[in-house]
């Protein structure tokens, strides 16, 4: 009966963190054509993506406990590594179904007219495409193969397309997006940029440059499809994000409806805490990165340095909590507030991908100043005063001769990321630093780190042909936590 309540309680955790305020429904819903909306009111439809995006972090958990970012402090099971099956389909059936409205919408003659009210209709169409490409990009980085082409037009017997083919079209959605845009009446319901189109485009590029630079394990060679593309990324006129003015985040009003996340996984309970993983590398490794003062503290706000042992079972976890009562919860408490601000895409990831894309050949960039640059970022994005020449000379920091520094540049983009799991988990999983190990306590067979989520019940019962062809490509290991997507060959 202990287990099964431990379980029981897991399940709701994740159904909260996951699902949030997004519609669920089976896969036919989640396909029904858009365009048969009654006059949608496209300013509230972005403003709902946008909110739902600034909200649901519940992804992130799960992710940061397989990347080690967090630990569990009650029940231990994502990061003992469950056997944990979720579908993607409320994504579609909410936040990616409001975005093809809009686009519909917006190109529609009989639509566009009314739409235009909120904001000229190119502009509305291009952050819709822009939101699109990184939704779905959070998706496959998870799954796999998903419903990519055939989704959200109204059939339920949808293919689920190669991750490759997903990711060569994002990259093509993003590029054609930033040059749709025309500057017209500002959109109205951006919550993220208030209509400031400059940033959207931004924020497409620094994407493409992601996605192709996520692609590095495919196409590592300085003449492949990764290089070309981030290259072709970098130099549009339109530029990339490169200071914290300009990252892709959420400043939170407060209240019930809308808060920082990470305010509300401490609001009565405290089931998560910063790893012992993440503060060994912060604290021992980089002799005392001064960025841990604000990525943990203990129940009382104070600085601490004493994070939870990652993937350990209850029955270690509950008396070493109880024994060490300073251990840190994710984040110092003034940067977890109602209204604390959340950064999704920061200025110190993108700096870092330039980095590493020049010290890999890709580009002619100088290395050695956009390191500097993205670390100074990411200090500075946490109101952290720039970092002392002390740091950027520790051994375990300094670069060395080129093409040789690909372990101490994504150290550095892991730190950045935090605490957006998906992102530190792709870091992880594409370079393999920093070098993590299996929980001492895994239950899953093998006991190894998961590499991908698992298709749900529902992808079975409802797109069965679909999710099969999926799985059939999943060879040797078909659908499980181990087996690997695509580009993390």
């Amino acid at each position: 009966m202990k287990m099964k309540k431990i379980v029981y309680i897991q399940v709701i955790l994740i159904v909260l963190f996951w699902s949030g305020c997004r519609k669920i429904s089976d896969f036919g819903d989640t396909n029904a054509d858009p365009a048969t909306t009654s006059t949608p009111i496209t300013s509230a439809l972005l403003t709902n993506t946008l909110t739902v995006l600034g909200t649901d972090w519940g992804p992130s958990i799960v992710t940061g406990l397989y990347c080690q970012y967090f630990s569990e402090t009650v029940t231990t099971d994502m990061s003992c590594y469950w056997q944990f099956q979720f579908s993607p389909m409320s994504y579609y059936s909410d936040i990616l179904y409001d975005l093809q409205n809009i686009i519909n919408t917006n190109t529609d003659e009989s639509g566009r007219d009314v739409a235009a009210i909120n904001g000229a209709n190119d502009d509305q169409i291009a952050i819709a495409r822009i939101l699109k490409a990184y939704i779905f990009w959070t998706i496959t980085d998870r799954w796999g193969d998903i419903p990519y082409n055939d989704a959200l037009k109204g059939d339920p017997n949808v293919n689920y397309d190669t991750q490759e083919v997903i990711y060569k079209d994002m990259i093509k959605e993003l590029t054609e997006a930033v040059a749709q845009f025309t500057g017209g009446k500002p959109v109205k319901g951006d919550i993220a940029y208030n209509g400031d189109i400059i940033k959207w485009k931004k924020l497409a590029n620094s994407l493409r440059m992601l996605m192709a630079l996520n692609l590095s394990k495919q196409y590592p060679d300085a003449s492949g499809y990764s290089a070309v593309r981030f290259k072709t990324a970098l130099e549009d006129p339109a530029g990339s994000i490169e200071s914290n003015s300009d990252n892709f985040r959420f400043d939170f009003p407060g209240g019930a409806a809308f808060r920082n996340p990470f305010y509300d996984i401490y609001d009565g309970n405290r089931f998560y805490g910063e790893s012992e993983t993440f503060t060994s590398l912060l604290v021992d490794s980089l002799g005392g990165d001064p960025r841990q003062s604000v990525f943990g503290a203990d129940i009382n706000g104070n600085p601490s340095t004493t994070g939870v042992p990652f993937g350990r079972d209850r029955a270690f976890i509950d008396p070493w909590c109880q024994q060490n009562p300073t251990w840190c919860l994710i984040l110092a408490p003034g940067y977890r507030t109602q209204t604390s601000p959340l950064n999704l895409i920061n200025a110190a990831s993108v700096l870092l991908a330039r980095t590493e894309a020049a010290d890999r050949g890709w580009t002619t960039e100088n290395a050695s100043t956009l390191y500097q640059e993205g670390i100074t970022a990411s200090f500075t994005q946490w109101g952290l005063a720039p970092p002392e020449a002390s740091y950027f000379a520790n051994a375990k920091v300094a670069l060395t001769e080129p093409g040789k520094n690909l372990s101490k540049i994504a150290i550095q983009q892991y730190i950045a990321y935090y605490p957006d799991g998906i992102h530190g988990w792709n870091t992880w999983r594409r370079t393999g630093y920093p070098v993590l190990f299996p929980a001492p306590d895994a239950t899953n067979f093998p006991k190894v780190i998961p590499r991908r989520h698992m298709y749900g019940t529902e992808d079975y019962s409802l797109t069965g042909a679909g999710v099969a062809v999926a799985v059939e490509r999943l060879k040797p290991n078909g659908d499980k936590m181990d087996s690997r997507v695509w580009w993390d060959k």
